[in-house]
């Protein structure tokens, strides 16, 4: 499958999601997160075969990825475009290992960091302080490659 092909195969997918009564809004917005997905996963799977020929063609097993919470990168949407990315590459049948990372934040009245469990309120847990200083949540970094030489 080429890069047409895959770019195809996540747009057909993604519009199943929205069923009416939803507004065609909606299916746009699906259509474009999965796209932005889609590419992020062509992206690592590029890299991850640079790698790979560098190392005279080895086999990727598993890439493993930080995935921060504020991201803007949806986990399940990634995993799914991984597959179809991965589709008549050296990758093929590899997996995506996702360590998700939480959100964490300096309060200055309590002087401290602080994980939020929520992160549509970036305010510390503790003190209801503003916290606009985020300290990682954002991530999305490839961090190791299993190979087998």
């Amino acid at each position: 499958m080429n890069k047409k092909q895959a770019v195809a195969a996540g747009t057909k997918q993604s519009a199943r999601f929205c069923q009416p009564p939803l507004p065609t809004a909606c299916c746009f917005i699906h259509h474009l997160k999965a796209m932005h997905e889609l590419s992020i996963a062509l992206s690592i799977v590029e890299m991850a075969t640079e790698e790979s020929n560098k190392r005279g063609g080895a086999k990727v097993e598993a890439v493993h990825l930080k995935l921060g919470r504020l991201s803007g990168v949806v986990k399940d949407a990634l995993l799914f475009s991984w597959e179809i990315a991965c589709q008549g590459t050296t990758l093929e049948g590899s997996r995506l290992e996702i360590t998700e990372i939480p959100v964490v934040v300096h309060c200055e009245n309590c002087k401290t960091d602080r994980t939020l469990a929520e992160i549509n309120n970036l305010s510390c847990p503790v003190c209801n302080a503003p916290t606009p200083e985020i300290m990682q949540g954002r991530e999305l970094e490839v961090t190791a490659l299993e190979i087998i030489e």
